[in-house]
């Protein structure tokens, strides 16, 4: 089958979608919105998953997603999709100069230092101010720490990075002790970004690493339920004790798979 049509195909097909079926007409920006932060979770649980039929399929949802905004845009004369591509095209070269240009850097972290720097030279404005607002909280927190790591405000050593997590423990526990409620969140806080700087530093994605331990944990849930079944057993009526046995086999089985 040839491909070089396929992008083609696709705008036309969306130009039809917009032009016949009253679902299509009746979407905006602001309705699209929520089906695309949808479609966004189910590409990232795909990557989870290493789920690359599933990844092949969520991409084309996106892509769909992302050629209809630019259809609704080109109706509002704002752009179009080929603008979409020639803008990113250029802010690629433009943010590359050690492809395209004559600038030198020899590892990676150069190349972020570049890429922040160009990106405050556009804006000129705060370094946090590219962070989306949106973001979910963890990976918000990612985005403020990689950022603010560009223009040097960062520690030298994981064993810094280490005593600060302590540090931040040991201010929840004298929080918990208060029993204030708003200094306890608080504190909880800190330690969660204290937590996910951690995980930055060790080389973790704190946000891939939590889904992991998310879906290890629904996957060893569901297991466990499924022996106190077979054992035809009400787990409502179990104590954390009764449960924790078949949690401990329900590990064995699917460290053993």
């Amino acid at each position: 089958m040839q491909y070089n049509k396929s992008l083609d195909r696709l705008l036309q097909i969306m130009e039809a979608l917009r032009a016949q079926c009253p679902w299509d007409q009746k979407q905006t920006i602001e309705s699209l919105r929520p089906l695309t932060i949808e479609e966004t979770y189910e590409l990232c649980d795909a990557i989870i998953k290493k789920d690359w039929n599933g990844l092949k399929e969520e991409l084309g949802d996106v892509l769909l997603h992302l050629v209809f905004y630019a259809k609704i845009a080109s109706e509002q004369n704002q752009f179009n999709f080929n603008d979409v591509i020639e803008a990113v095209c250029n802010k690629l070269v433009y943010r590359h100069p050690h492809i395209y240009s004559n600038v030198k850097v020899s590892n990676e972290q150069e190349v972020k230092e570049n890429w922040e720097k160009l990106k405050q030279k556009e804006r000129k404005k705060s370094v946090l101010s590219g962070v989306p607002e949106a973001l979910p909280a963890l990976i918000k927190a990612l985005r403020i720490q990689d950022k603010s790591k560009q223009v040097g405000f960062e520690w030298d050593t994981t064993a810094q990075v280490q005593a600060k997590v302590m540090e931040e423990l040991a201010e929840l526990n004298e929080a918990m002790e208060e029993n204030n409620q708003d200094h306890i969140e608080e504190e909880f806080g800190d330690v969660l970004f204290s937590l996910v700087n951690y995980a930055r530093f060790i080389g973790i994605s704190p946000e891939s690493a939590l889904a992991k331990t998310n879906l290890k944990f629904l996957n060893r849930f569901q297991l466990m339920e499924q022996l106190i079944e077979t054992d035809a057993k009400d787990i409502g009526e179990m104590n954390l004790e009764e449960m924790d046995l078949y949690w401990e086999q329900a590990k064995i089985k699917l460290k053993n798979k």
